[in-house]
């Protein structure tokens, strides 16, 4: 069975999926549905954003869209974990929600169902998280770290090697 519902995925010519963490709890709030299209909760419950995919395909209009990443929203998909509330990234401290192993597979699943549908294909500049975003594609980004650190793989540390685990998840998943 699918992760991501055929009716949330409309046609669209989407090039690239950000990864994110919400800093908030592990359930999914209004502001959360507001910034990203496919939202998986703490229990790894898959929830539906405000805005539709189709929304990121310019022109982008103020309020109208999926706004998840700084200057890098233009046909992307805003996928996120709920949590990461209160969170250092040094010295690691995940927070009271930390995202958990199974949060993070179901995450690689909803991954793996939208480059299936869009036919993006698995590479660091078009399935990346937002740490990978500054780095990968040169966008500049406000300090982003979602993701460096996992708590349940404490041997990953930084954008790449975290990235890369995703990535590998998705493979595995499609």
């Amino acid at each position: 069975m699918p992760a991501v519902p055929a009716s949330w995925m409309p046609d669209a010519p989407m090039k690239r999926i950000v990864v994110h963490w919400t800093a908030g709890s592990h359930i999914a709030s209004a502001l959360d549905r507001e910034h990203y299209h496919i939202i998986v909760e703490g229990d790894g419950n898959v929830v539906r954003g405000q805005m539709p995919i189709t929304a990121n395909v310019p022109p982008l209009r103020e309020g109208r869209y999926a706004a998840h990443t700084r200057n890098c929203n233009s046909y992307s998909i805003g996928v996120s974990a709920c949590g990461m509330a209160g969170a250092t990234e040094s010295p690691f401290n995940p927070g009271r929600f930390p995202i958990s192993e199974r949060q993070f597979r179901k995450l690689a699943e909803v991954i793996a169902d939208l480059a299936k549908r869009y036919k993006i294909p698995v590479t660091d500049q078009t399935i990346l998280t937002h740490a990978e975003v500054q780095p990968n594609l040169g966008i500049k980004q406000a300090g982003k770290w979602d993701y460096t650190r996992l708590v349940f793989k404490p041997e990953l540390k930084g954008a790449k090697p975290v990235g890369d685990y995703l990535r590998q998840l998705v493979k595995a998943a499609m």
